[in-house]
C-alpha cells in the first residue's frame, strides 16, 4: 500500500496493509470514509428496540444527520412501523433511497409492506424498490409467492426499478426469480462464507461476478449489503476485530470507487437485538456504535 499526493492505491487483491500501525489503519479508513461512499444500510433502533417496535422521526432525523456527509444512497429494510420515515427524511437530506418491504411468514404484514412500498414509491421516495430481503434464503415464501409480489409491484411502478435482495448465489439458483427483477440485489459477505481477510476482496469480487453472470451480464448488480464485524467470535477462520473491520472497508470502498461498482455498506449503527439471530457478532457491523458515536477513532 503507497500513499501518494492524498490518494490511497490499491493492489488487484486489496491494500497492501503490511506494517501499518493502527494508529495508520485509523488514518487510512478516515481518509476512505470522507471520500464518500455510494450507499449505506440504514439501522434505525436503538439500544432496547427491535424490529417490530415503533420507530420515531427524531430516532431517523438524528441518525440521517450523522450519516449523511459520507452517503449518497441509503437503504431501509422496511415500510411500516415508522421506518417508512426513512425514505423521506433522506430525499430531505438529499440521498438517494434504495428502499425495501420486508416479507416473511405473515400474510397481513407482507400485504401491509407492499402497500407502503408502491405508496412511498408513487408519492416519490424511493429510488429502487425492492420486494423483500433474504425470504427465499428464510424459506419464509415460495418463489411463486415472491414472484407475485415482484409482478405486482412492478406493475404499480412502472417508474424505477425493481428488484428482490438475497445472496448473490440464490440468483443463478433461481432463474425466474432473476428474470422478474429489473436490477439483482445481492448480498455478499466472505465473512459468513468463512473467508479470512486477506482474501476476502477477490472472493466477494467473485460473489459479484457469479450474480453478473446470474443475469446474463445484461442485468445492473449492485452490492446491497457487505460488510466485516468488529467483534466476536472466530468464525470459522474469519477473525471479527476493529483492525480487519476497517481494513474490509477499505478494499471494499476502493473497490467500488476503481470499479464503479455500486455497494451498500453493512452498516451504520451498531444493534444490540442482532446477537440473538447472528451470535455476539450480531451487534458489531457498525462504522458507529450503539450510542451513535464514531468507532474507529
Amino acid at each position: 500500500m503507497s500513499i501518494r499526493e492524498g490518494k490511497i492505491m490499491a493492489l488487484a487483491g486489496g491494500v497492501d496493509f503490511a506494517n501499518k500501525s493502527k494508529e495508520e489503519l485509523k488514518d487510512i479508513f478516515k481518509k476512505v470514509l470522507n471520500n464518500g461512499m455510494h450507499g449505506l444500510c440504514f439501522s434505525p433502533y436503538k439500544e432496547g428496540q427491535k424490529p417490530g417496535d415503533i420507530l420515531s422521526e427524531n430516532q431517523i432525523r438524528r441518525r440521517m444527520e450523522i450519516i449523511k456527509p459520507y452517503t449518497k444512497w441509503v437503504r431501509s429494510f422496511s415500510c411500516i412501523e415508522g421506518n417508512e420515515l426513512i425514505p423521506m427524511i433522506a430525499k430531505e437530506f438529499g440521498i438517494k433511497t434504495l428502499v425495501g418491504a420486508w416479507l416473511g411468514k405473515d400474510p397481513e404484514k407482507n400485504e401491509q409492506e407492499i402497500a407502503a412500498l408502491i405508496k412511498l414509491a408513487n408519492d416519490g421516495y424511493v429510488d429502487i424498490a425492492a420486494v423483500g430481503n433474504e425470504v427465499l434464503y428464510r424459506n419464509e415464501l415460495s418463489e411463486d409467492e415472491l414472484l407475485v409480489f415482484i409482478k405486482r409491484v412492478k406493475k404499480e411502478i412502472k417508474h424505477i426499478p425493481v428488484g428482490y435482495v438475497d445472496a448473490y448465489y440464490e440468483f443463478s439458483n433461481r432463474p425466474k426469480i432473476t428474470e422478474a427483477c429489473d436490477v439483482i440485489l445481492a448480498n455478499c459477505y466472505p465473512f459468513w462464507e468463512c473467508c479470512h481477510l486477506d482474501y476476502s476482496l477477490m472472493y466477494m469480487k467473485q460473489m459479484f461476478y457469479q450474480a453478473l453472470h446470474a443475469g446474463g451480464g445484461l442485468k445492473q448488480v449492485i452490492i446491497t449489503e457487505t460488510g466485516w464485524p468488529s467483534e466476536g467470535e472466530d468464525y470459522k477462520g474469519a477473525l471479527p476485530s476493529f483492525e480487519n473491520a476497517m481494513k474490509y472497508f477499505i478494499n471494499t470502498q476502493l473497490w467500488s470507487k476503481e470499479e464503479d461498482i455500486e455497494i451498500f455498506h453493512f452498516t451504520s449503527f451498531d444493534e444490540s437485538w442482532k446477537v440473538g439471530s447472528e451470535g455476539d457478532v450480531g451487534a458489531c457491523w457498525g462504522i458507529w456504535d450503539k450510542n451513535e458515536n464514531f468507532k474507529y477513532l
